[in-house]
C-alpha cells in the first residue's frame, strides 16, 4: 500500500493522486456499493458451490477428496492467465463504454475470449494426455491418484467453454452489470451443478466421476448462456 500511494502520488502514474481532493463523496460511495454488492453475492454464490461439491466428493472418502483438491490446486495455478485476460476485457468495457465507443467494448470482449479459448484449450490439451504424471509430482499415495486424474481430465474437457465464461461475466462485471452474472451463477451453479452433482455420483454409478462431469456440464452451459446474454447487448445500456 505504501509503494502504491507513493507512486501514484509522485506525478508519473496515469491516476495522479492529489491529497487535497481525498475527501469523502459519499453518493459515489454509495454507487460503488450498489455496484460491488451484486458482485460480492456473484461470487458468494460460486464460492458456496464450491465448499458443496467437495462435500460430495467426501462422500467417497478422504482420498477422493484429496486428489480432487490436488487437481484443483493444479487447475487455479494454471488459470491465472486467463483471470488476467478477464479483467483486461472487464477494463476494456468500462473504458470503451466511458468513451461512447460500445462497439469497440464489444469487439475487445470477443478478442479476450478467443485468446481465453485458445489458451485454455491448449492447457486442457496438456491436463488430458499428461494428467497422471502431473498428479504424481503432488503424491505417491495410490488411493488418491486415480481420483486426481479423473479430477483434472473431466474438469479440463470444458476448458473451450470456460474460456468465454470467464471473460463474458467479467464483460458484464466491467460495464457495472452486476446482476446478471450473479444470476447466471445462481441458476448453473446452484440449479444445475450441485443437483447435478449429487445425481450422477450416488445414483447412477460414476461416483466422483459424476462430480466432475457435472462441474463441466455447469461450467459449460454458463458459458454459453453468458454469451447469448452477452450478444443482446443490454450492458451497452448501463449507466453506472
Amino acid at each position: 500500500m505504501i509503494y502504491q500511494f507513493t507512486r501514484l502520488s509522485g506525478g508519473a502514474g496515469r491516476v495522479p493522486v492529489r491529497f487535497d481532493r481525498m475527501l469523502p463523496n459519499f453518493g459515489l460511495m454509495k454507487n460503488l456499493l450498489r455496484i460491488s454488492l451484486g458482485g460480492m453475492f456473484q461470487f458468494l454464490v460460486a464460492t458456496a458451490a464450491w465448499v458443496l461439491l467437495m462435500r460430495i466428493v467426501g462422500l467417497f472418502g478422504a482420498a477422493a477428496q484429496a486428489g480432487y483438491t490436488i487437481a484443483l490446486r493444479i487447475i487455479i495455478v494454471t488459470i491465472l492467465p486467463s483471470w488476467g485476460m478477464s479483467n483486461a476485457a472487464a477494463t476494456l468495457v468500462g473504458q470503451n463504454l466511458g468513451a461512447q465507443k460500445p462497439e469497440r467494448a464489444e469487439k475487445s470482449v470477443w478478442l479476450a475470449g478467443h485468446s481465453n479459448a485458445v489458451f485454455l484449450t491448449s492447457v486442457a490439451v496438456i491436463f488430458i494426455v499428461f494428467s497422471e504424471f502431473l498428479i504424481r509430482i503432488f503424491t505417491k499415495d495410490q488411493a488418491v491418484i486415480p481420483y486426481g486424474v479423473d479430477a483434472l481430465r473431466y474438469i479440463s474437457y470444458g476448458y473451450i467453454f470456460y474460456g468465454y465464461g470467464m471473460v463474458m461475466a467479467a464483460a458484464f462485471n466491467g460495464a457495472g452489470d452486476t446482476y446478471t452474472p450473479t444470476v447466471i451463477n445462481l441458476v448453473c451453479f446452484w440449479l444445475i451443478q450441485i443437483p447435478l452433482a449429487y445425481t450422477l455420483a450416488k445414483w447412477t454409478g460414476l461416483g466422483t466421476k459424476g462430480v466432475f462431469l457435472a462441474i463441466t456440464v455447469a461450467e459449460s452451459v454458463l458459458a454459453v448462456v453468458a454469451m447469448l446474454a452477452f450478444r443482446r447487448g443490454k450492458w451497452k445500456e448501463q449507466k453506472v
